[in-house]
């Protein structure tokens, strides 16, 4: 993957993610994907990033068993399924077509690499 597809990836991520930085995340962390309300619009659009984001939240709330490596990919295999989520979002309502590449592109690495991930954690006990 390119450098300039992970910059874009990350610049789409913090820009979905900033808003709710502030804001109390106690209904979506500790509440189901499906009943998680997006703070501010309630488009069907803000719904589906809503849930994509308690499910990833939820996701990498892991327990931590002090192995740094399995503990890495435990969160980021979560992570890198909320990267999934959410460019399925920009999918099926967006209408850009520069993001929707992205998107696409975001899909098919964060793939990838979660099967390495998954993988990883079969050989090494995790």
């Amino acid at each position: 993957m390119s450098f300039k597809t992970i910059a874009a990836a990350l610049v789409l991520a913090a820009s979905l993610h900033a808003p709710t930085i502030a804001q109390d995340h106690s209904s979506t962390h500790h509440g189901s994907a499906e009943t998680a309300a997006p703070a501010g619009d309630t488009s069907a659009s803000s719904k589906a990033f809503a849930e994509a984001n308690a499910r990833m939240h939820k996701g990498m709330d892991i327990a931590f068993t002090g192995n740094t490596d399995a503990d890495f990919v435990r969160g980021m295999i979560a992570h890198h399924q909320g990267a999934i989520d959410m460019a399925k979002v920009e999918l099926e309502y967006g209408k850009d077509d520069q993001l929707r590449k992205l998107a696409e592109d975001i899909i098919k690495a964060q793939e990838g690499e979660i099967e390495m991930m998954k993988n990883w954690l079969v050989k090494n006990g995790g």
